[in-house]
């Protein structure tokens, strides 16, 4: 720790220490907070089955940055670059498509052997991974329905293609020793008005129970479902609503995702997770920054992403909530934009720790709103940033903006030559 850094820090640690706050504590707490980086911003969500198909289910990456990743083993080198700069635990969430094979592989018929390298490397890496089923970007999936599709055998197709990825969670958590996160998002829905709206979601709970009617253990394994406000041609109708998805994780007990581009513009995740909380045992949260819609930003370290972090922390959720991101730009350095957000939710997640929690509450237990409100203000200008440096310097990775230098450098030597 370098000697500015460190006189820093410690000052630091006595201002929060006036406060109530343990900084030491919080530090500890933030090395058991992993967060799961999401393979599909090195690529462009398009996965080694078809890299060159077109990309469906209402999903687009924008901007034509130079350098995107083209086989697994360019993508897991540039995964290793951008881990190489983030402090602290991390996991990674894969897609089913990032399989690899010397010949085409059916989606129903996938298994663990196609991921193994993504095993080893993880084991290399000390990562846990997490997986989900890739239910768009297929011919069977054009018409805009998979599991809630009124055609028996496309729906059949994707059944198997649930379950087949259960199984290859379930081998990813037994191998490496913590419980892999599923989950299940389909881009079923119609462009415009349907007349019946019931049959879809029937059909889709349907599936959804054959899909989990194998019971898996929950320390290798974990289901959950991921709502969406609509996608591009889903407009009219969502057949996995959030009222939809909330009701199914309730009801059957399953983990229910919330992703913070899969609502209206003025609704935030951050204020449905103490509800959420209330009837569902476990919360995978996906971090994006949405604007407008699902357009799926880069995170920033602004109020929602903050607000998403203080819910965790005020709530000790950290046995019951999962932190995952989901953006991916094209426009920009996919290496930085990996830091850039990956490093802010963790910023969050330190800010959220420096708070006096039990200070706070207490207030406003007694109804003292005034100085409630007070430590709150006051707490912003506290100097967190000194002690997210010494985190940085901790888990030897660049503190500051320095980082990018180690970016720009890759990109010369590699990302250029792609």
């Amino acid at each position: 720790m370098t000697q500015a850094i460190e006189q820093a820090f410690e000052l630091a640690k006595s201002r929060f220490a006036e406060q109530g706050v343990d900084v030491d504590a919080a530090l500890k707490q933030l090395d058991q907070l992993p967060i799961s980086m999401h393979c599909w911003q090195g690529d462009d969500v398009r996965g080694f089955e078809n890299p060159q198909g077109a990309l469906t289910g209402g999903i687009q990456a924008t901007g034509n940055y130079p350098g995107r990743a083209r086989t697994a083993v360019e993508l897991r080198a540039d995964l290793e670059q951008a881990m190489s700069l983030i402090p602290g635990p991390k996991r990674l969430n894969l897609h089913a498509i990032y399989l690899e094979s010397d010949s085409r592989v059916e989606r129903n018929e996938i298994k663990p052997q196609h991921f193994a390298n993504w095993v080893e490397w993880a084991k290399t890496n000390g990562l846990g991974l997490d997986f989900n089923p890739s239910c768009f970007s297929h011919p069977l999936s054009e018409n805009g329905f998979t599991l809630a599709s009124a055609n028996k055998e496309i729906r059949e197709f994707w059944i198997e293609h649930c379950k087949a990825s259960r199984k290859i969670s379930a081998a990813f958590g037994e191998q490496l020793g913590t419980p892999s996160i599923m989950n299940i998002w389909i881009p079923d829905g119609m462009k415009d008005l349907p007349i019946d709206r019931f049959a879809p979601r029937e059909r889709l709970a349907n599936s959804l129970d054959e899909i989990i009617s194998e019971k898996l253990d929950p320390a290798h394994h974990i289901d959950a479902v991921e709502s969406k406000l609509f996608g591009i041609g889903a407009e009219s109708y969502t057949v996995g609503s959030n009222e939809f998805c909330l009701g199914y994780a309730a009801s059957r007990q399953t983990a229910l995702t919330l992703d913070a581009g899969h609502f209206h513009p003025t609704e935030v995740i951050s204020d449905k997770i103490s509800t959420a909380m209330l009837y569902v045992p476990r919360l995978l949260l996906h971090v994006s920054r949405p604007v407008r819609w699902d357009s799926d930003h880069v995170v920033l370290l602004d109020d929602e992403t903050q607000a998403i972090a203080h819910e965790i922390v005020r709530q000790r959720l950290f046995d019951k909530v999962h932190i995952g991101l989901d953006f991916f730009d094209a426009s920009i350095n996919r290496i930085a934009a990996w830091v850039i957000g990956t490093r802010n939710a963790k910023k969050a997640l330190l800010r959220a720790l420096l708070e006096p929690v039990d200070k706070l509450k207490k207030l406003e237990l007694e109804g003292d709103y005034t100085a409630r409100l007070a430590l709150l203000e006051e707490q912003k200008s506290l100097p967190w940033q000194a002690v997210w440096e010494a985190y940085c310097v901790r888990h030897d990775v660049p503190a500051g903006a320095g980082w990018l230098d180690s970016v720009r450098h890759y990109e010369q030597q590699t990302l250029s030559k792609r």
